[in-house]
């Protein structure tokens, strides 16, 4: 039986509200990073995830070790108190996101490199079709 949980993270990081989608799935860690503009009230957030949550674009998966809950609601409420007066996201999920930065710049800078190489092709087309004209001629 596979097992999947998420959590999401509201925090304010100078200037902004940042939220923290995790989502572990088989083991494994996903990270999304979304920026709020001014502090999100709960049925904006909640609003959020029912639009967009699909369109969101997780890290890489990351190795991680699954914690076993506790079942006793005292233990959980502490547990919940805690998570809420901790802010920011663990280091495995600053690794799954470096790990999404990475990827997208390695994507950017294949595009921008086709760009560049379509871009000489083109000039160099041109120059080729001006050099045959000067000759028709003659």
């Amino acid at each position: 039986m596979d097992k999947a949980s998420g959590s999401l993270t509201v925090y304010f990081e100078e200037p902004f509200w940042v939220g923290i989608f995790e989502v572990i799935s088989d083991g494994k860690l996903s990270v999304c990073k979304v920026t709020f503009g001014a502090e999100p009230k709960d049925y904006e957030i909640w609003d959020f995830v029912l639009k967009n949550y699909y369109s969101l674009k997780f890290s890489p998966a990351v190795e991680t070790v699954i914690r076993q809950a506790a079942d006793n609601p005292k233990r959980r409420q502490r547990n919940a108190k805690k998570k809420l007066q901790s802010s920011g996201i663990g280091t495995k999920s600053q690794k799954a996101l470096q790990m999404q930065r990475e990827e997208m710049k390695t994507e950017r800078r294949k595009i921008s490199k086709k760009q560049r190489e379509a871009e000489k092709q083109r000039q160099f087309d041109l120059r080729q079709q001006k050099r045959k004209e000067k000759h028709k001629g003659h």
